[in-house]
């Protein structure tokens, strides 16, 4: 007898329907499977045999053929166990199969029955929905994030009996359901680091509101204990906050990757990735023989923190160059091409020196020579892709014992939230939502300079020995100053400002 049952396979970050045949003929003995399947199914015999064994079933004693299509899409993971399971049964009339091509059917099987979770559920309940199936069968640790999807039932099991008996009894599977909009509202401000918190360093404080306001990657420049990841940590918290699409986006593809908890349903906060300096460059940028996505992806719409940047590999560094303008990553390989968004906001951190100190600091033990191997570990490339650096001093001790608290997140978000809204207004008939995102021809028509402000920058070029690059980033820097103010034009303090923000730039550096 044939039975088609329908799984899903996950492709960047979008699902794809798979049909899963199954034929149980009585001409003969075996278990065949074929259609691109990696080792995991392959081993997914064993896994089935086990786990129906030990719920009153069994693989019948006759030739079985599976087939999964499209038979040129390659298919990965031990997530099509249940799939296979009920297709085996179904085809050799041991459940009943009247309704079962209704629904995508997911999990990964333990030896005895219990279901496991599995990846990239949400984009398998978008496509289920968009494809017209009634519903989607899937692990109860899965079901919270697959729910957030409406129009589509989703239902919740914690053994392959508790399936069994949905399709041959009618017992009722538990379905699950959330009112995303909710949940959504209830934890969209939800920050574990508030800036209020902070002591002192009032010029870094505002160079983070600059940065958040515009969307500017930043690097922060101190001794150790000046407080850097802690200004970086607390950087989400004065962002806008995730609007419901940026969400979903999000969430998507912390799906893919596995990372999101049995207990939560959607990204409500925007992500703070924080990668050790051992990571690999396809770590950081996602790859692999089946590409998944990498941390700067998974700090999509949201920050990633690399501390102590020059202890980084180069060539970690170095990938970042394409991913930082174009804000996504291209993985290609021989058979196919994966796409990742990957617009992120960076946040980066590093000691002045290696001793840890300033070049003026009279603690500072480095010479001339190990300054500039220090500092020629970070590229002008990638520096020039850097809008704003910015010099961390040491806090001093009546800052630090100080008892009046800083200003709290929430108030520098509101000035935040009403440049943000400038910007939007400005690019609303352009694919653009703030000002780091800005190209050549819209810095010419919104960074406009009056004569003041023309001769500030061009003394600054000339002094500095700025690139072109590092131009344009001024201007953007000091067209969000200028936002912040509620200011139409960019005047001659705005700039000023924005040139402060080039500290690597100086020759101050180089000595």
């Amino acid at each position: 007898m044939l039975i088609k049952i329908y799984g899903s396979a996950i492709h960047g970050v979008a699902a794809q329907t798979i049909t899963i045949e199954v034929n149980v003929d009585t001409g003969g003995i075996g278990y065949h499977l074929v259609g691109l399947a990696d080792n995991a199914i392959k081993e997914s015999s064993y896994r089935i045999s086990a786990a129906l064994k030990n719920v009153g079933y069994k693989i019948p004693g006759k030739k079985i053929t599976i087939n999964m299509a499209p038979a040129d899409l390659r298919k990965e993971g031990a997530a099509y166990d249940l799939s296979i399971a009920i297709g085996i049964l179904a085809a050799s009339d041991q459940i009943l199969a009247e309704n079962i091509q209704n629904y995508i059917i997911m999990g990964e099987l333990s030896l005895d029955g219990t279901l496991q979770p599995v990846r990239g559920v949400l984009l398998i309940a978008i496509q289920a929905r968009e494809e017209g199936f009634k519903g989607i069968i899937l692990p109860k640790q899965n079901t919270r994030e697959a729910a957030i999807v409406n129009n589509i039932d989703v239902f919740a099991a914690e053994n392959i009996k508790e399936v069994i008996d949905f399709f041959n009894e009618g017992k009722p599977l538990q379905k699950v359901e959330i009112d995303t909009r909710k949940e959504f509202q209830e934890k969209v401000n939800d920050f574990p680091f508030d800036f209020s918190e902070v002591k002192g360093q009032e010029t870094a404080k505002r160079a983070m509101e600059v940065a958040a306001a515009g969307g500017h990657n930043i690097i922060l420049i101190g001794p150790p204990g000046s407080g850097k990841t802690m200004l970086a940590k607390r950087v989400p918290s004065i962002l806008p906050p995730l609007s419901l699409k940026e969400a979903l986006e999000t969430t998507k593809i912390h799906s893919v990757a596995g990372k999101m908890g049995t207990e939560t349903s959607l990204m409500t906060v925007r992500p703070f990735r924080s990668p050790h300096h051992t990571i690999s460059d396809v770590a950081l940028v996602g790859g692999g023989s089946y590409p998944q996505p990498g941390e700067i992806s998974l700090a999509h719409n949201g920050v990633l923190f690399l501390d102590e940047m020059p202890e980084f590999k180069r060539t970690v560094l170095e990938v970042m160059r394409q991913p930082l303008e174009d804000r996504e990553v291209t993985i290609s390989r021989a058979r196919f091409t994966v796409n990742y968004p990957a617009s992120f906001m960076l946040v980066a951190s590093m000691n002045p020196s290696p001793s840890g100190f300033f070049p003026d600091d009279p603690n500072n033990t480095s010479t001339s020579y190990e300054m500039q191997r220090y500092m020629s570990k970070l590229s002008g490339p990638l520096l020039d892709r850097i809008d704003i650096h910015i010099e961390v001093q040491k806090v001093e001790f009546e800052q630090l014992t100080e008892r009046r608290k800083g200003e709290k997140s929430e108030d520098i978000r509101k000035r935040v939230l009403i440049a943000r809204e400038i910007q939007r207004e400005r690019y609303r008939d352009l694919k653009i939502s703030y000002n780091a995102q800005i190209g050549p021809k819209e810095i010419e028509k919104y960074c406009n300079l009056d004569a003041t402000s023309f001769s500030l920058i061009k003394m600054a070029m000339e002094k500095l020995n700025l690139s072109a690059r590092a131009y344009d980033r001024i201007l953007k820097v000091a067209r969000t100053i200028a936002d912040l103010e509620e200011s139409e034009n960019i005047l001659s303090n705005h700039v000023s400002e924005a040139i402060q923000y080039r500290s690597l730039d100086r020759e101050f550096w180089n000595a």
